[in-house]
């Protein structure tokens, strides 16, 4: 009797243990939950600009449950991504800001063929130069998610009221402008010169309209020499800003050591310490967020100013998403990123321009902000950044190429000649000449 009493006991356990009962507190096991799918992604975004594109990315993940993590590399992308491909860790997503490093990869064979994934979409909301700009060698490879209207000068419309200036159109009347502004004991110009792209931007948007849309296609390929006549013109136009220290906010020392975020916000502090600063369509999210002046008011810009006669032209920039794996989480992401509302997410905040046809005007948070865009659409003459162009070792690489040299040449603009040598051998060497 006691044996078929344990017995019992002992039958009910397990019975009650297999059902989850005593070992299991009493509850069921649950079915395991499928894992989540992810992506990640890497760009050069930091502070507002990366909050900004992670909202975008929350609501990537809200549509899709997909997740995806954002890692910033800052300016140094080309040589983080490059460490990342060769051990063998690529992002599933990029977005590169140098046309020059989507070539590269595209080359060596790490990017994946977009055209079945956002192709259409391209065709239908882009305008044909962004189909262009992320094609290499006949394979679309980049879909261009913001873009830059880079061609702005800032200035305080306040200041200039007070001093009794206004807005140039050519360049000599930017000139005895500045003279004015100078005389009246404020340095005209603020130049974030520590963040080097800001001097490729002054000699690009320069050269375009002195030496014209061909010559700098030319220039852009490597066909005509970094010593070309044309090339020492835009330069010495230049060296009539940055030789007269006078003329710069926190003159040559200030100049080489502040960021662009830095240089922008000079004008629009209070009180002024500049009457201007060259910068681009996001410059305006520096302004919102680091000063009080108010956009359209205080805060405006006048279009790089003609060179001779030149027609009204911009130099762009922008970011391009390009996939190093096809998975279908990187294939959703791409999709939306290719939408309207992907965009209009980033478009209220400030900072962004999207190429993207279809984001509505309403979404930009002001008169100013979608008066950029529209110059960007209706330019008479658009090309692309052209450091961005080149090999990063030339065009975009701290210390060196064009950065390196264009710093050095704020420091002595006398050294021209030797400057432009220098420049014409880095460029045929990046070029594999």
């Amino acid at each position: 009797m006691r044996r078929a009493f344990v017995f019992g006991i002992v039958s009910f356990l397990l019975v009650f243990a297999s059902s989850g009962g005593l070992f299991a507190g009493g509850a069921a096991e649950e079915p395991a939950e499928a894992p989540v799918e992810e992506v990640n992604v890497l760009g050069v975004w930091t502070g507002a600009a990366q909050e900004n594109f992670e909202a975008v990315l929350a609501g990537f993940e809200e549509q899709t449950g997909i997740r995806a993590q954002y890692q910033p590399a800052g300016q140094d992308i080309g040589t983080v991504l490059g460490t990342r491909v060769e051990g063998g860790d690529p992002p599933s997503v990029a977005m590169l800001p140098q046309p020059g490093l989507m070539v590269e990869f595209a080359r060596r064979g790490e990017l994946v063929d977009i055209e079945d994934i956002v192709g259409d979409r391209i065709d239908e909301s882009w305008a044909p130069v962004w189909r262009e700009l992320g094609t290499v060698d006949g394979t679309l490879h980049g879909l261009w998610f913001k873009a830059a209207n880079k061609s702005f000068v800032w200035y305080n419309a306040d200041l200039f009221d007070e001093i009794g200036v206004g807005p140039a159109e050519s360049w000599d009347e930017m000139m005895e402008i500045a003279g004015i502004i100078s005389d009246y004991g404020i340095p005209p110009f603020s130049i974030g010169g520590g963040a080097a792209w800001t001097l490729t931007d002054w000699f690009e948007n320069i050269y375009i309209r002195s030496a014209g849309a061909d010559r700098y296609d030319q220039l852009t390929n490597h066909e005509i020499p970094w010593t070309h006549d044309s090339v020492r013109e835009a330069m010495e136009l230049f060296g009539e800003i940055v030789s007269r220290r006078e003329w710069l906010a926190g003159g040559l020392e200030g100049t080489l050591e502040a960021s662009h975020p830095d240089g922008i916000v000079q004008p629009f502090l209070e009180p002024p310490r500049a009457a201007m600063a060259y910068g681009a369509d996001f410059s305006a999210g520096a302004i919102m967020n680091e000063t009080n002046a108010e956009l359209g008011t205080t805060a405006r810009f006048f279009d790089f100013p003609s060179i001779g006669g030149s027609p009204q032209s911009v130099v762009g920039g922008g970011d391009v998403a390009v996939a190093f794996d096809d998975s279908e989480a990187t294939r959703e992401l791409l999709r939306y990123l290719a939408t309207a509302e992907a965009a209009e997410i980033w478009a209220p905040r400030g900072g962004f321009t999207s190429p993207n046809q279809d984001v509505d005007p309403a979404a930009y948070p002001s008169d100013i902000v979608r008066g950029s865009a529209e110059a960007l659409q209706g330019a008479e003459v658009f090309r692309f950044d052209l450091s961005d162009l080149q090999p990063s070792a030339f065009g975009s690489t701290a210390g060196q190429g064009m950065f390196g040299l264009l710093q050095d040449f704020v420091r002595s603009p006398d050294n021209l000649d030797s400057i432009l040598r220098q420049l014409e051998e880095e460029a045929s060497a990046a070029h594999g000449e």
